[in-house]
């Protein structure tokens, strides 16, 4: 019999919720539950393809946000895989190390959670003789800033060996670095596969050996983006791997351009957004989609689409609900307007402002330096992550700050060409 496994990571479970764009209450339930829901269907998945393990490279939990009940559901899943006669095998990332549940909580006889010392456990005997042996090592403290990967034993001659790392390889944009090596390092150590963490996103670093960063099962907000899986991986009785990719995510979060040019009344454009999110809910993976729609393009409608966006989110909102499981995070309105012949209505005042207001007030060095002191300001009151995540250098902060009065300097001028969203339609 071969030797099967299902391989994943970055779990966070019961991370709090994090876009603040989620006004639906339904909706902002059904993210903060979903990460439970993705561990269950792990599970499930186990249990139907009948592995021999389970194989969670890291941050399980999400830190110190772990309560007593995450750690009472996480008992309650693993023991259903003891039930199956399933094995565990976890290493502990940085998120995890932060936890109190992980130094308290005690897990069923099925799982094994390797410590901050680099060790081999055999898994499986192949129908030929040859062991199965799985190398993990756990994040000791918060922070790895060196690599782990001197830390392993040598290959087990005549095996087939599997190592549990939890890195960020060479560094990836959005992940601090952790426990740093390289896939070209992680392949010449002679492992057979190498089951990764830490980065979000799914990667098959190589082949030969297999090298699987699994990415999340179940994303958190708009930049984590896209369908989630897990990797199931079977040794042939040869000792050959093959992976397959699963979707497990309840949930999937996607960003939607619309572009409205051409479009000239409130109709069309609730078509054109329609039959945009019609096609993308055909291609969704998950029970819901998630979309944050970004609206672009020269369109007679730009001021009206900014007058009233509650009004818009509320059309739009319903649109998405009848296709089942659809549902709109939030609406970027990037839409210029289409000058008029002012020869024979004369100048539009409003427009006037606005090109006042765009040529000499944005760029001027008073504003952008007022902007900058406002700026500081409001990013102070925020928690650290939410502000790193914004604003995590003075660059990213100016251009943030930019971005913000451009935004807000059209939404004003957009009531001043007054109207009304209703008339409109």
């Amino acid at each position: 019999m071969p030797f099967r496994f299902v391989h994943t990571a970055d779990l966070h479970l019961d991370s709090p919720l994090r876009s603040l764009a989620l006004k639906n209450a339904e909706l902002a339930d059904l993210v903060r539950g979903a990460t439970r829901t993705a561990l269950t269907r792990i599970i499930d998945l186990c249990i139907a393809e009948s592995v021999d393990a389970l194989l969670i490279a890291g941050d399980l939990y999400d830190g110190s946000q772990t309560s007593m009940n995450t750690a009472l559901f996480l008992a309650a899943e693993m023991r259903r895989l003891e039930t199956a006669g399933i094995r565990v095998f976890i290493i502990r990332g940085n998120h995890d190390s932060q936890s109190t549940m992980t130094r308290e909580l005690t897990f069923p006889d099925n799982v094994h959670v390797f410590s901050g010392r680099a060790k081999s456990v055999l898994a499986k005997h192949l129908p030929d003789g040859r062991a199965v042996h799985i190398h993990g090592i756990s994040f000791a403290h918060p922070h790895a800033p060196d690599s782990l990967l001197p830390s392993f034993q040598a290959p087990v001659s005549d095996a087939v060996n599997i190592g549990m790392l939890h890195t960020s390889l060479a560094g990836t944009p959005g992940h601090d670095p952790y426990a740093p090596t390289s896939a070209a390092d992680l392949a010449s150590h002679g492992f057979d596969y190498w089951a990764l963490g830490h980065v979000h996103l799914r990667q098959v670093h190589s082949q030969s050996p297999l090298i699987v960063m699994p990415g999340m099962p179940q994303g958190r907000d708009i930049n984590e983006a896209g369908p989630k899986t897990v990797t199931l991986v079977t040794v042939g009785d040869d000792g050959v791997l093959t992976p397959v990719e699963h979707a497990i995510g309840q949930a999937v979060f996607e960003r939607l351009n619309v572009d409205l040019v051409g479009i000239e009344d409130w109709r069309q454009m609730l078509d054109a957004v329609g039959h945009s999110l019609t096609s993308l809910r055909s291609e969704a993976v998950g029970d819901h989609l998630i979309v944050r729609l970004r609206l672009t393009g020269a369109t007679l409608l730009a001021w009206k689409l900014r007058r009233d966006p509650d009004f818009l989110l509320a059309e739009l909102s319903n649109l998405a609900a009848g296709l089942n499981g659809c549902w709109i995070e939030k609406i970027d309105i990037e839409c210029s307007g289409i000058e008029t012949n002012a020869a024979l209505s004369g100048p539009d005042p409003v427009e006037e402002l606005a090109s006042l207001i765009r040529t000499d007030v944005l760029t001027s060095h008073a504003f952008r330096q007022e902007t900058a002191v406002i700026m500081d300001e409001l990013l102070l009151r925020l928690p650290r992550d939410l502000r790193d995540s914004l604003a995590g250098d003075e660059q990213a902060a100016e251009v943030l700050a930019e971005s913000m009065a451009r935004a807000g300097s059209d939404d004003i001028l957009a009531y001043l060409h007054g109207g009304d969203v209703e008339a409109d339609r």
